[in-house]
């Protein structure tokens, strides 16, 4: 099933888009995607194919496609198993198999697509320690998966852990993460602005220009001015 997976996509390459791909996804030397590698596929040819072939895949099958090099490849693997999940087909083996295979969880759509699909719903009735362990990882990309698992959380009105998540990764150095924690305040603050007014007033002063930004966006022209 790996092959035929390999060989459809393969099939849908693009080779403009790959190039313009290489520059959305900042893979120059030092830059967060440094390396990736991509065949230059849309996301509904992905999740196409991902409804073409989910059912008929393994958990096996699904790593081994998150193993590969090419990015559209790991997405495709990645959100088969959330389908799976999602479809209630293992859903404790696919959260091991999810943290367990981070490194390869590698770029901010690969996580947004799929950590909150996954860890979030996992975690919902669970303890959470994860949570905090990834976000002090040294992994951009665990970090991430932290404070973007909480987005399940919010949807069920529950802001305990995105708030504390935030605070711990308020002064982190990636803008990644940055944009990220300002989503999931904004997320927040739409949800139960008094959590978020009770945060920004708290720290405001001290978060990052693109963190605050965000985390602003959905407030009234005056207040967003107050803060900025």
């Amino acid at each position: 099933m790996t092959l035929d997976i390999l060989s459809h996509l393969h099939s849908l390459a693009d080779p403009v888009r790959a190039k313009h791909s290489l520059r959305f996804f900042k893979t120059g030397v030092g830059e967060y995607g440094e390396g990736d590698q991509f065949l230059g596929l849309t996301n509904p040819q992905i999740r196409d194919t991902v409804g073409r072939y989910w059912r008929d895949t393994t958990l096996d099958d699904s790593v081994k496609l998150l193993h590969s090099p090419l990015h559209e490849v790991r997405l495709t693997g990645l959100l088969i198993l959330v389908t799976k999940y999602q479809h209630k087909q293992d859903q404790d083996k696919i959260y091991s198999l999810y943290l367990e295979n981070t490194t390869y969880i590698n770029n901010w759509d690969l996580v947004d697509l799929t950590a909150h699909k996954i860890v979030g719903h996992y975690l919902l009735s669970r303890p959470r320690d994860i949570l905090y362990q990834l976000a002090r990882s040294d992994s951009l990309w665990e970090r991430r998966i932290s404070i973007i698992s909480t987005f399940t959380f919010i949807k069920q009105h529950d802001y305990t852990d995105a708030i504390k998540l935030a605070t711990i990764l308020l002064h982190d150095p990636q803008d990644l993460i940055n944009k990220a924690v300002g989503w999931v305040l904004r997320e927040v603050g739409k949800a139960d602005l008094p959590t978020l007014i009770k945060f920004l007033d708290t720290h405001a002063a001290s978060m990052p220009r693109t963190m605050l930004r965000y985390s602003i966006e959905k407030l009234d022209p005056k207040t967003r001015q107050g803060y900025l």
